[in-house]
């Protein structure tokens, strides 16, 4: 049925019948989409709807933008009942495919950093320039960012997820924060299209140039919406240090349309990154838990992570019984245990060189190897022979001597800058190790002050492991 239909436009249009119709990979809507193919090796994008209000919206969207030059696809044909139309075919490169292998290692190269670039600087193009003149009433299910709408999403999070965790919460409370997060919101509502779906799938590549789809759920509102679903967007996994130069591009090209200071900017952005965050964890909720589709639960663990490192990195005082609730919904083991997984655990050892240099049992080919023999050896006093590293005397003649505090002073330097770094992208392991000539004094010393630095500074799980006075430690993780 799908076929004769999208055939019949074709050959209305081109004047020729396809020589094959393609159905492409659905996402998570449930419009279909099809490439048919033209005898002269060109190709349309066929689509069928399954919501007339929905197709309207991006008929109509779609018409407004092209008209203004805005990079998104050209409808060439629809059906008299508009359920169906053919589009131009941007090919098959999502922005999300493009940068896979930033988001697997959290190393961006230059060519996906430049796309992401692209990417940001033009959105405001489609906020500003792109809501002048545009029928908001061809919006669907509403055509504003209003209090009503928010409150729909907070409870889709609700009721699609947080009740499916288990975890118990008073509902009193919880609606109480609910609204107050709703006039939070509202308080930065502006005259500009929300794109709302913002992410990296709905983004195509073409020539190295961001190419814009599915905006069929935009609607009149706040321009920062868009910006935290595009940064925080679940499997996206950007560094911080990567998304706040996003945020930075984002917020010079939105100069030409609405000056605003970085603090103003990030001050608000925050809270509609708690709002989005919380609506896709509802969106995966209804997808995964209810529809059972196990791409939508694939994509909790980051949402999660996000949440976790947000609730961290500022408390929201203003909605303290939400706060609350969701610290303990990222707590919660079926969530830790999945994260614990993806958190690094550095390991460090003190060893003797006539023994040989410690095996990386992780299988990532070790780490950090530093040479404690060039610093003053105790060892070589028959007083410190029977002690260690670990013991008072043999701590006060090192550091009275003070040639391994200088040595240790370097040795933080590179480990803190790695250890950063393995943090921000998400790598699970580090070896660190130390090692002089019997293993039992100056390693032993270096090996136990650079785990107790670590797990301070950092907060991460180090083990500890005196290889050849067969003690263990572990420092968990804070």
């Amino acid at each position: 049925m799908e076929h004769n239909i999208l055939s019949s436009l074709f050959a209305k249009h081109t004047g020729n019948q396809p020589v094959e119709i393609v159905e492409l990979p659905s996402s998570g809507s449930n419009r279909r989409y099809f490439r048919l193919h033209h005898p002269d090796g060109s190709s349309l994008i066929g689509v069928i709807g399954t919501n007339k209000q929905e197709n309207e919206a991006f008929l109509s969207f779609d018409a407004h933008f092209d008209k203004l030059g805005l990079p998104v696809p050209t409808v060439v044909a629809i059906s008299d009942d508009r359920m169906a139309y053919l589009q131009t075919d941007l090919g098959d490169t999502l922005l999300f495919q493009a940068i896979e292998k930033g988001r697997l290692t959290r190393v961006f190269s230059p060519r996906e950093r430049d796309l992401l670039v692209k990417t940001i600087r033009r959105l405001p193009d489609f906020q500003f320039a792109g809501a002048r003149g545009l029928d908001f009433s061809k919006c669907f299910p509403t055509s504003d960012f209003d209090h009503r709408s928010i409150m729909w999403d907070l409870n889709y999070f609700k009721y699609c997820f947080l009740k499916a965790t288990g975890l118990e919460f008073d509902e009193g409370p919880l609606e109480d924060d609910f609204n107050k997060m709703a006039q939070r919101l509202m308080l930065s509502a502006t005259d500009t299209f929300m794109y709302r779906d913002f992410q990296s799938r709905n983004v195509m590549i073409v020539d190295e140039q961001p190419w814009f789809i599915d905006f069929q759920g935009g609607r009149r509102g706040p321009f920062y919406y868009d910006v935290a679903s595009f940064l925080w967007q679940a499997k996206a996994n950007f560094p911080d240090s990567f998304r706040a130069e996003l945020i930075d591009e984002y917020i010079d090209a939105i100069q030409k349309y609405h000056p605003v200071s970085r603090e103003e900017f990030l001050s608000t952005l925050r809270h509609f990154v708690l709002f989005r965050t919380m609506q896709v964890l509802g969106a995966y909720g209804f997808r995964g838990y209810f529809e059972k589709k196990p791409h939508f639960m694939q994509s909790v663990p980051f949402a999660i992570a996000n949440l976790r490192a947000l609730l961290q990195e500022q408390p929201f005082d203003e909605y303290p019984y939400l706060s609350k609730l969701l610290l303990d919904l990222t707590q919660l083991k079926q969530f830790t245990s999945d994260l614990e997984k993806r958190q690094l655990t550095v390991k460090v050892m003190s060893f003797a060189y006539k023994k040989g240099i410690p095996n990386d049992p992780t299988g990532n080919g070790g780490g950090f190897v530093f040479d404690c023999r060039a610093v003053n050896n105790p060892g070589k006093y028959d007083r410190y022979k029977p002690f260690t590293g670990l013991d008072r005397q043999v701590i006060d003649f090192l550091e009275e001597d003070g040639e391994i505090l200088t040595f240790l002073s370097h040795c933080y330097s590179l480990v803190d800058a790695s250890v950063a770094r393995y943090v921000e992208r998400g790598f699970t392991n580090l070896m660190i190790c130390f090692g002089c000539t019997g293993g039992q004094h100056r390693s032993v010393y270096s090996a136990q002050k650079m785990a107790e630095h670590i797990n301070s500074k950092f907060g991460v799980k180090v083990e500890l492991l005196h290889r050849e006075q067969n003690i263990e430690q572990l420092f968990p993780r804070r």
